[in-house]
């Protein structure tokens, strides 16, 4: 929608420059519409910008990434344990924020797969969700 906006406006503004500037000469009237044009250009990517950033409840294009990241990291670390011989443990972080979930064969499982989440950079706390079968 907003690029339909945006030719339209520019369609607008051309035809109000050809109305309104019959005597200036033609070089200035085509930068002055070329300006515009690179305002109007402007804020729409600031408008997209903008878009991409991160609300509370949504994250921005970066921290999705940083958080696909940690959640690959703990998954790394959870399963390569050998302590640990459960592959029941689900991973999902929001904003550094470690949330495991499933099924264990014993408290030692959970706290060991508590304490490996923890140790991975960038995480900033653990919310234990799992259960022992």
């Amino acid at each position: 929608m907003s690029v339909q906006f945006f030719f339209v406006f520019y369609e607008i503004v051309l035809v109000k420059d050809k109305i309104t500037s019959k005597n200036m000469h033609p070089m200035r009237t085509s930068m002055k519409s070329m300006h515009l044009f690179t305002n109007v250009l402007l804020a729409l990517l600031l408008a997209t910008f903008l878009g991409c950033a991160s609300t509370a409840t949504h994250e921005g294009t970066g921290e999705y990434f940083d958080d696909s990241v940690i959640t690959t990291k703990v998954k790394a670390a959870i399963f390569g344990d050998e302590s640990l011989k459960s592959g029941e443990i689900n991973v999902e972080t929001f904003k550094g924020v470690v949330q495991l979930s499933g099924f264990v064969n014993s408290q030692d499982d959970i706290n060991r797969a508590v304490e490996l989440a923890g140790k991975v950079k960038g995480v900033i706390s653990v919310s234990n969700d799992m259960r022992v079968k």
